[in-house]
């Protein structure tokens, strides 16, 4: 397992929803204690020479591993798209495309890997999906999530307007341009309300923060929820 920074710092329960669902799925998930940020924050801003050693330990921590689950789409994307082109030239190229191509977004890993679309959960809310960009523009992750959803007992999914708009966040993005992204965050919040959803989930909790402080200040209904922490709700 490899758990991105928001949720190790800012939402751990999602760590521990992950090893729920795979443990009920019959999978006994490894947790390297050494790993640390992919480096994203750092390769996304232009602080490549930043990021390199922590994509190099990366590869090393993980590279004996059959297969890596994480539960981030932004993460995912860091190391199967972008660190061959980081570590090109090094000796850690190769091992790295290699060991892109074993590591899977959560969602993605039960889909395609484990081939399971009912993993045993009970969830009886009205539910939207949001389209984390990194997922859906860079993973192509769109049908599966929403495929896990409709296996979830008592879940009603509904689609929001303008689903695969941005919801603003973007790491740095928010930081950069932050009225832009404020803005942007207030239109996900109004599309999310309008759905009737009692609660908004996504693959990533990076965008889920975002969305929470938009809902909170717009006093919306709707709360949010990692997909990983929906899925670990066990039906009775």
């Amino acid at each position: 397992m490899f758990i991105p920074c928001f949720i190790d710092q800012l939402a751990p329960q999602v760590g521990v929803d992950v090893v729920r669902v795979l443990r009920r799925l019959g999978y006994e998930p490894d947790f390297p204690a050494q790993q640390t940020c992919c480096g994203q924050p750092a390769f996304n801003t232009g602080y490549w020479d930043e990021a390199r050693p922590l994509a190099e330990r990366f590869v090393r921590i993980f590279e004996s591993a059959e297969a890596v689950v994480c539960p981030s789409g932004s993460c995912t994307t860091m190391v199967r798209n972008f660190y061959p082109e980081l570590l090109a030239g090094t000796p850690l190229q190769e091992p790295a495309e290699q060991l892109g191509k074993r590591v899977f977004e959560f969602s993605e890993f039960l889909v395609k890997v484990a081939k399971k679309l009912d993993v045993g959960a009970r969830f009886p809310h009205r539910v939207t999906f949001h389209d984390a960009c990194h997922a859906l523009r860079e993973l192509r992750l769109k049908d599966g999530p929403r495929q896990l959803l409709r296996h979830v007992r008592g879940l009603e999914l509904v689609e929001m307007p303008y689903v695969e708009e941005c919801c603003g966040f973007g790491g740095g993005f928010a930081v950069k341009f932050d009225m832009i992204s404020a803005a942007m965050g207030d239109s996900k919040a109004q599309n999310i309300e309008a759905s009737g959803a009692e609660v908004v989930t996504s693959l990533d909790q990076s965008c889920l923060m975002h969305i929470e402080g938009m809902l909170r200040r717009s006093n919306a209904r709707a709360r949010t929820m990692h997909l990983a922490s929906i899925l670990a709700q066990e039906a009775e």
